[in-house]
């Protein structure tokens, strides 16, 4: 008779971590009966029929079970071997999607099917992770070297703009995702904390673009910005230059310069002091790059370009918002930044979520007894919006609880990566575990009115094959791939 040993060395689903699946099990049935609540209408009691979307979701739920059971018996090293077929082929699927599929609610990203439709971008995510996995264990590939960084980045960057094409930018913004797994792996700190700056420039220049400030011609949000702008260039002088006095002097004039536009502006003359500001930024970047003329070192002229590019960035961001957003993105950016209220509009769906959320309060209506859900008060409540149904039906506990399994999830998966005897398992695995962060954060922000509404779905939760299967091919290519590093661990 075979061993437990002998059968896990046959079959590698009995080397799949078993934590992992459970929680995947819990969170579809979780988010089946979520898909009952908010689908289900008043009086029905068919909740399985091919003709209900608690029908349909569960043969989706079906067939993903066997999905994950099928890419479990195939040998791991297939995952490797054909990672750039594989996202050549979805590249090339992106590419005709936009002049194949139907125009559904102003996007172009719908295959379909017969009776079914894929969305490739949901695919895309997987096919991606493996080839930059792919790419990034070669041999002597390090990502502080910037020609293997622009390598990889080209990756995830060429499937997003082709997504952007297709008009569903929501899809396109989880390839960002990537970028945190980058960091794991050694992209330097400051592309982050560039990115972050750029979003903080964004939200403080945009929301307080229009008010003024006192004894000046110049806005709050301008002069905000370009005092961050500051800030952040003596900051970033003093981190990677400690040993020289230049982030003093930058310091010093700095304050000198803004302090005295300000005192003249108040005693003496009312003009736009952000002029003064600008003169000040560029005097910085202009003296960092010739200091990195001098010396020839790289960081002054990071700096430089980081003081000028913010700056530009600043006067960009507004006509970026009103000239290259769609108008209800931009409606959409202007009611979660507070500048307007648009309750009966673009800001409908998120005030009815929070009115669900609201009152579910601690324990919750119950299942089935959401009144906010039966009503039709949220728009697509059994997709994006699905988690105003935990928090309408199950109260904070259940809301509380569907987190705590998210989470348990995501950490989870940093352990399993953390273990990967080789580079394209962990790099891998930390792309897994960071789309999965990028949705939970996004779509319950989301829903809760703290982030801007883009339109992606949350795992295992909202209806629909395409986002159920394309999780479920992520999680389970990873542990196939966990599964199969353990085996090889063990027989050394």
């Amino acid at each position: 008779m075979a061993t437990m040993s002998d059968n896990s060395n046959r079959y590698p689903i009995f080397t799949a971590d078993w934590m992992v699946i459970l929680i995947y099990i819990i969170l579809l049935a979780f988010g089946w009966l979520s898909i009952c609540g908010a689908s289900h209408e008043i009086g029905d009691t068919d909740f399985v029929s091919w003709g209900t979307r608690t029908g349909k979701q569960l043969v989706w739920i079906g067939l993903s079970f066997a999905l994950g059971f099928i890419l479990l018996m195939i040998d791991d090293r297939y995952f490797d071997s054909l990672a750039d077929l594989v996202y050549w082929l979805l590249i090339v699927v992106l590419l005709v999607t936009p002049f194949i599929a139907k125009d559904i609610k102003g996007s172009r990203s719908w295959i379909s099917l017969g009776a079914v439709s894929l969305q490739p971008a949901e695919f895309a995510k997987c096919a991606t992770a493996l080839a930059v996995a792919k790419m990034m264990n070669a041999y002597g590939f390090a990502l502080n070297n910037m020609r293997n960084f622009l390598k990889a980045a080209s990756i995830v960057l060429l499937p997003m703009l082709l997504i952007i094409l297709q008009r569903e930018t929501g899809s396109a913004l989880v390839f960002m995702a990537f970028f945190l797994m980058f960091y794991r792996e050694g992209m330097p700190g400051c592309f982050l904390f560039t990115a972050t700056a750029a979003v903080a420039y964004f939200v403080v220049g945009i929301r307080f673009s229009v008010t003024p400030m006192p004894f000046t011609t110049a806005t709050v949000g301008e002069f905000t910005v370009l005092v961050l702008i500051q800030i952040f260039t003596v900051g970033l002088t003093a981190v990677y230059l400690p040993r020289t006095p230049h982030a003093r002097r930058l310091f010093f004039w700095g304050v000198i310069l803004t302090a005295g536009s300000l005192l003249f502006s108040r005693f003496v003359m009312a003009f736009d002091v952000a002029w003064a500001m600008i003169a000040s930024c560029v005097g910085m970047a202009v003296y960092l790059g010739w200091q990195a003329l001098g010396e020839r070192v790289g960081k002054y002229a990071f700096i430089a370009l980081f003081s000028l590019f913010s700056t530009a960035f600043l006067y960009t961001a507004d006509y970026a918002l009103n000239n290259v957003l769609e108008p209800h993105q931009q409606v959409r950016v202007r009611v979660l930044l507070g500048i307007e209220e648009n309750i009966t509009g673009s800001g409908y769906n998120v005030n009815q979520s929070k009115i669900a959320i609201g009152s579910g309060g601690l324990e919750g209506k119950g299942f089935l007894n959401g009144t906010q859900t039966k009503l039709k008060y949220v728009p697509e409540q059994d997709t994006d919006f699905i988690f105003c149904t935990v928090g309408e039906e199950q109260g904070f506990i259940g809301s509380a609880a569907v987190l705590l399994l998210f989470l348990t999830l995501i950490l989870r998966l940093v352990y399993l990566s953390e273990r990967q005897i080789s580079k394209f398992g962990r790099v891998y695995g930390y792309c897994v575990l960071s789309i999965f962060f990028f949705h939970l954060l996004i779509n319950v922000g989301m829903v809760m009115g703290l982030m801007p509404v883009i339109g992606i779905p949350l795992p295992f939760f909202s209806y629909g094959g395409s986002s159920l299967w394309g999780f479920t091919i992520l999680l389970f290519i990873f542990l196939r791939i966990d599964a199969g590093n353990k085996a090889r661990l063990r027989q050394r």
